[in-house]
């Protein structure tokens, strides 16, 4: 059957080897070649690219997973529609968002979340920007939180809000008492920041080369959460957009301060999810309530 051929082929494409489609499905490598093969016969062109180990798409085959992709997709959302129309209220939520973003504000409101949906299951994978848009590109995730906007045209970005980078410190800090801080103020102080290929060493890149001052951390981390210790203990300072630190601000073991750099530009926080894949029931449910949030988070700076 045309279905299963298909199945077959998506777990190849999107493996990028029969070998490893084998493995994962449990048929033989045998077996699902020949499925590609009368797939593509059935539908009169060719879907791989022929004579190499791994797989690569034709025009063709990357047409077809696209259409396979929206049909697991609308499959899905279909589902979920019968599911609230029942009043059964279970599902499943993928969420993929930068580590940035996993504080103690962002825990609560999917904790909440899932009290009041106690039949939802929610999964949160982290990672790197470009690693949260293939995850939503290619379903993995039903919907993306990233600290930048998305170029990639099969990307809809659903709700986007500015947050200017901030200096960072604990209460009792010397950084504490000063209004706002330059570059040139930041050089007296030990910094905690992300290594050079998150989007906040980019920002702070561009406006040390235009203010011709130049930062030297004393910590880099990937950890955002290791982040925010190291500068609650007091030590050090740090530089984030508000988001970052939310529930650490309004408890006030950490306090902003605006960085009054010329030009300097601003994290974007995105929503994100696939073009043309629909978001219903306890996604489209999950989705909103970030969307309120965010906005809350950045009317709160004002």
């Amino acid at each position: 059957m045309i279905e299963n051929a298909l199945a077959y082929f998506y777990e190849a494409a999107n493996l990028g080897s029969m070998r490893l489609a084998s493995e994962k499905i449990g048929v033989a490598v045998s077996s699902i070649s020949r499925q590609i093969a009368q797939l593509e016969q059935e539908l009169g062109i060719a879907l791989i690219e022929r004579g190499r180990r791994s797989i690569r798409l034709t025009e063709a085959g990357r047409m077809t997973l696209d259409y396979y992709r929206d049909q697991i997709a609308d499959r899905e959302a279909l589902m979920n529609r019968l599911r609230e129309l029942r009043e059964v209220k279970t599902g499943r939520i993928e969420m993929a968002v930068g580590e940035g973003f996993l504080g103690r504000s962002f825990s609560t409101l999917i904790d909440n979340f899932q009290r009041r949906n106690p039949g939802i299951a929610v999964s949160i994978l982290s990672g790197t920007t470009s690693e949260i848009v293939r995850m939503v590109m290619e379903d993995e995730a039903h919907i993306g939180m990233i600290l930048t906007t998305s170029n990639e045209p099969r990307i809809r970005t659903r709700s986007s809000v500015a947050q200017p980078l901030q200096v960072m410190c604990a209460p009792n800090h010397p950084a504490a008492a000063l209004e706002a801080l330059t570059l040139a103020d930041l050089q007296h102080y030990k910094l905690c920041l992300p290594p050079k290929g998150f989007r906040i060493r980019h920002l702070l890149n561009d406006a040390e080369k235009r203010a011709q001052t130049w930062l030297e951390p004393a910590i880099v981390t990937t950890s955002l959460q290791v982040m925010r210790d190291l500068v609650r203990a007091g030590r050090m300072v740090t530089v984030l957009p508000r988001i970052a630190a939310v529930a650490e601000l309004e408890e006030g073991t950490l306090v902003a301060r605006p960085l009054k750099e010329a030009e300097l530009e601003h994290a974007t926080v995105s929503l994100i999810h696939r073009l043309g894949r629909q978001l219903d029931g306890a996604p489209a449910r999950l989705l909103g309530q970030i969307e309120a949030k965010l906005k809350t988070w950045t009317e709160a700076e004002r």
